[in-house]
């Protein structure tokens, strides 16, 4: 069996249905779905450019709010940031700029220069990523080293408060979704990092790196 991508703890089955084969690490509590049931790189990419995502769009913003109103409270004056895996349509970046944030786009597939990568910011935000991430544990130590000390990293990804939920979830119905964090999970990323994690809704998450 598949060891977590996340702690590389030992897994157990957890739900299998519709061809897919959940995993649930026994360490972290990650639950995801082995590599060989992943989407490949191209339709990953046709699913992700089929996101219907915009600045213009009120409710996404008021979304997206969840997140960046209590960052940006921790934030100083003109700190600078990186909108991390921002897709075809970046618009947590262009909300942080409105309030006087600058803040570089990242994507793999949409925004890769990798000029991005080699800085260090005030803060990353990572929308609607981590259930995407095939290697969470690469990708996480990665985050860390684009931190400046006393950074923030922002996260908004759907949270698995209730494991009888997660059969009938919708959101493990998108198959670029591969990965699903319970509030443990998070617990362990922040005291594995030695960030402090704190959650201002149920599906934001902000880890102060020390």
């Amino acid at each position: 069996m598949e060891s977590c991508p996340l702690c590389a703890g030992t897994p157990r089955a957890f739900l299998s249905d519709g061809g897919r084969d959940y995993l649930r690490c026994g360490t972290c509590s990650l639950t995801f779905l082995p590599p060989a049931q992943h989407p490949d790189a191209a339709a990953e990419r046709e699913r992700y450019s089929k996101h219907n995502n915009s600045s213009s769009d009120p409710d996404y913003r008021r979304f997206l709010d969840r997140l960046l109103q209590p960052l940006c409270a921790r934030l100083e004056p003109g700190a600078e940031g990186l909108d991390f895996g921002c897709g075809p349509g970046p618009t947590a970046a262009v909300m942080m700029r409105e309030r006087g944030f600058p803040t570089t786009d990242y994507d793999p597939f949409f925004c890769s220069d990798g000029a991005a990568l080699a800085k260090r910011y005030d803060y990353v935000v990572c929308t609607e990523v981590f259930e995407h991430l095939r290697r969470p544990a690469e990708e996480l130590a990665r985050l860390d080293r684009l931190l400046k000390p006393g950074g923030v990293l922002g996260v908004m990804t759907g949270v698995l408060e209730d494991d009888s939920a997660f059969a009938g979830w919708w959101y493990r119905r998108d198959l670029t979704h591969i990965a699903f964090y319970r509030p443990e999970t998070l617990g362990w990323i922040a005291g594995r990092f030695g960030w402090t994690l704190s959650r201002p809704s149920r599906d934001a998450a902000l880890f102060l790196k020390a």
